[in-house]
């Protein structure tokens, strides 16, 4: 699995099923039009609001019955993250990838349930962390005995409001771990607790970071896309429109085409995308 380039993408947080539906049958169409297979995602739970009464979910059992209904209608594998030690075994009755979230990446318990389901897992790096630090992560899931692993690059802190992406990043993270590099386009341009508490952001420079990252060698992309993210529950500020996704992932594939051309990347299409099968 993601041996071809791949996109993550879908809603911050699961809403209704019409919605969920609805978003992931236009990403299925996407990704035939474009050529870049999709991984579906969206949270069952948001541990980790800024705020105590902030919009957390619908929860672990109904959400994984709504990401199950998204996985039936459309035939896209699913991603979902996971916050506790018992979520890992009946998240992976449903997800075809668990995520590790970037404040949770060094739980060395939380990984390694995460492993032992013999799923794809994907860790968040934390915002603290340097590229090499993900060492340790990775291997602890690896010796778990997940069936791969990737890693997803989303910022690091400066200061107490901004974040910055390392376009370095991706190469050190790979030659040191050895596992595929996500760019995470859209929690970068996050800007924690400027919202008045809550995580502001600044959606506008999400393309642009997404073509620099595709030409520094990502190995694929990871969006929280909205139909109408200002009235989203969760990273209103931050996702991309959906009617924005699919001229940003032409350009994309057109940088690939051209990285492609001088040896520097393959063209997409030419590997086995993520099964959503077990």
């Amino acid at each position: 699995m993601f041996e071809l380039f791949t996109l993550i993408a879908g809603p911050c947080l699961l809403e209704a099923d019409a919605l969920n539906v609805e978003v992931g049958r236009q990403l299925a169409r996407i990704s035939s039009a474009v050529g870049i297979p999709v991984v579906f995602k969206a949270s069952f739970d948001k541990a980790n609001r800024s705020k105590g009464d902030s919009p957390r979910g619908p929860g672990l059992t109904f959400g994984l019955e709504q990401l199950g209904r998204v996985k039936d209608e459309t035939g896209l594998p699913i991603l979902t993250d996971i916050h506790e030690v018992d979520q890992a075994a009946v998240g992976a009755q449903v997800a075809d990838v668990l995520q590790i979230p970037a404040f949770l990446c060094r739980q060395t318990d939380l990984l390694r349930a995460a492993g032992e389901t013999g799923k794809m897992v994907n860790i968040k790096k934390g915002q603290w962390m340097a590229p090499e630090d993900m060492v340790g992560a990775v291997e602890k899931v690896r010796q778990a005995g997940a069936l791969g692993v990737t890693v997803t690059e989303r910022g690091t802190f400066f200061g107490y409001g901004d974040l910055v992406v390392d376009m370095r990043s991706f190469q050190r993270m790979r030659t040191a771990c050895g596992v595929p590099i996500i760019f995470d386009g859209t929690h970068c341009v996050q800007r924690p607790g400027l919202a008045s508490g809550s995580s502001g952001g600044d959606p506008e420079f999400v393309p642009s970071l997404v073509r620099a990252s595709v030409a520094a060698g990502c190995d694929g992309l990871f969006l929280e896309v909205h139909p109408d993210p200002a009235n989203a529950p969760s990273d209103a500020t931050n996702m991309l429109p959906l009617n924005e996704l699919e001229p940003l992932l032409e350009r994309v594939a057109a940088i690939r085409a051209a990285l492609a051309e001088v040896g520097e990347a393959a063209v997409p299409g030419e590997a086995v995308a993520p099964s959503s099968a077990g």
